[in-house]
């Protein structure tokens, strides 16, 4: 078998599984309309995608604005425009950190984990007795996880990028010595809520989706092994970031006019 041959199965290989992820969607949202007299299941998932995975955004978002703040004040001072720090690190977190650093430790965290459930589910047959018992496991397991993940994903982007402006003050008013008034007026003149704001929550929202969608994906398509499980949950991870990152580029692109 030649190299244009396999390239050829590889190509085809992905095109189908995309195919059938795309009627898995369609499946999901044409029964979502049954969670609304059932909407607790919704919170309760929200909880345990949301509310568990809190403590590593807040860590992290402390920390990647602490460093936004140390970095951005050496960089400015060279240019006599240190009062500029609250700008930056607002920018930087609002824009574009806040948004993608977000949806990694999300799918690295949550996505991992509804893998995992919705994955070992089908492997202990849990599923199947559901469609033994006339319930669809689409809307009433699935479904529930996957519009959890896209509340979830935008909350905790405005957590992380606030607790990294905290950071970011943190770091540049209390260990470097730049005027607090300087650094909240720069920010609050300098950031524009269609412009910058409105776009992190767009990507948010819609890395909140892809993330989802490959995660509870690829638990209901894993093979139902111990492997095929552990398999599926590293797809999770690596496919939600890389397509956290291309989808980045591309809505940058078109928010800036660049395309």
């Amino acid at each position: 078998m030649n190299s244009f041959s396999i390239l050829g199965r590889i190509i085809l290989n992905a095109v189908e599984r995309l195919g059938r992820a795309s009627l898995f969607l369609y499946e999901m949202l044409r029964g979502s309309w049954s969670l609304v007299p059932r909407f607790y299941l919704v919170v309760q998932q929200v909880y345990a995608a949301g509310v568990l995975t809190l403590l590593i955004i807040l860590v992290s978002g402390l920390f990647v604005g602490m460093v936004l703040g140390l970095q951005g004040y050496n960089t400015l001072v060279k240019f006599g425009s240190a009062n500029s720090l609250g700008l930056l690190v607002a920018l930087s977190l609002v824009r574009e950190l806040g948004p993608v650093v977000t949806a990694l430790l999300f799918a690295g965290r949550a996505g991992s984990a509804l893998t995992a459930e919705i994955g070992l589910m089908k492997a202990t047959e849990q599923l199947a007795g559901m469609e033994m018992m006339a319930v669809n496991p689409i809307t009433r397991v699935i479904a529930p996880r996957f519009f959890s993940g896209i509340i979830a994903l935008p909350l905790l982007t405005a957590l992380f990028s606030a607790i990294g402006v905290l950071g970011g003050h943190l770091v540049g008013v209390g260990l470097l010595g730049v005027d607090t008034g300087a650094f909240w007026s720069q920010m609050q003149n300098g950031v524009d809520f269609h412009n910058d704001i409105l776009n992190g929550v767009i990507k948010s929202l819609v890395f909140g989706v892809v993330v989802s969608w490959i995660a509870v994906f690829e638990g209901y398509d894993a093979v139902p092994t111990s492997e095929g499980v552990a398999s599926a949950t590293n797809r999770t991870v690596v496919y939600s970031s890389l397509a956290v990152l291309g989808l980045d580029f591309i809505l940058t692109a078109l928010t800036l006019g660049e395309v």
